[in-house]
């Protein structure tokens, strides 16, 4: 009995309403709610510097080296079970790669081909395309990621809502499929891209020493300027321009606290206190 007048005397929780945006963790208010990833960037302002169209017989070459590596992963990881082998950090990650991962790779190659490089599948056509669930996709595209096989970009675009709620919601990821450094020593003889020329090869280092030595010379901007040359170069330029101005509006904000102005009454005090005490006479 008391147990039950002691529950009617304690107020009733109330409950919130679905709708309403799920609180931070850090106890923080969310200033909308909306459903956007770290690290997503707007679709539609990027994507003309990210998507490339490759190269006549390059996806092919991809799924190619993509496969002879899933057979390398196999090898390294019977040795190393059997042999007792010491994986190195990069063999490790090659031993990461799965059938899944490679027909993921196959079904982004083809779009690739298909589309002159523009691919920005969502999961539930990759799951689809490839009789695998959504976990499985997400899995491996880390993993694709993770090698170097795919480079990825999450987006999230604007959407059009009467009243309060988020203005901004998820969209698919974009991919570009590359071939990863670590994977081609790995790869046979005839799979590998064709050495330079030494004298190509100096000239190149001479080229980087130069560019190198007159960059240090130039002011941010003119560095950004000079830098402008190429795909990655632009987006390079974007990210030092924003990491600038953010520099430049955390110095004007910390203003006052790089020279702070004394106290005049403690500036007075100061002074003084340096004075030479001088024996005061009396009439």
């Amino acid at each position: 009995m008391v147990g039950a007048m002691a529950g009617l005397g304690k107020p009733a929780k109330s409950a919130r309403p679905a709708q309403w945006p799920r609180k931070s963790r850090s106890g923080a208010p969310h200033p909308t709610g909306a459903p956007v990833l770290r690290d997503s960037v707007e679709a539609g302002t990027f994507e003309h510097l990210f998507f490339v169209s490759p190269a006549k017989g390059e996806p092919d070459r991809l799924l190619r080296a993509a496969r002879r590596i899933l057979d390398a992963g196999r090898q390294l990881r019977r040795e190393a079970r059997c042999d007792g082998r010491i994986l190195t950090s990069a063999e490790q990650l090659l031993t990461t790669l799965t059938a899944a991962s490679v027909r993921v790779l196959e079904e982004i190659l083809t779009l690739s081909r298909l589309n002159r490089g523009r691919v920005f599948p969502s999961y539930d056509y990759l799951a689809d395309a490839t009789s695998l669930g959504r976990a499985t996709v997400a899995r491996a595209l880390r993993i694709l990621e993770g090698i170097g096989f795919v480079v990825r970009q999450r987006r999230y675009k604007r959407i059009e809502g009467d009243g309060a709620g988020p203005r901004y919601a998820q969209t698919s990821n974009v991919y570009r499929a590359l071939l990863p450094d670590i994977v081609q020593r790995y790869l046979p003889r005839w799979m590998r891209p064709a050495p330079l020329p030494d004298d190509q090869v100096q000239r190149e280092a001479d080229r980087q020493e130069d560019m190198a030595t007159m960059r240090a010379t130039l002011c941010p901007r003119e560095r950004r300027k000079a830098m402008e040359k190429g795909q990655l170069a632009k987006v390079l330029a974007r990210i030092e321009a924003a990491l600038d101005a953010r520099t430049m509006e955390d110095a004007t904000q910390r203003e006052s606290q790089i020279h702070p102005q004394p106290l005049m009454d403690s500036y007075i005090r100061e002074i003084q206190q340096s004075w030479t005490s001088r024996p005061t006479r009396h009439a």
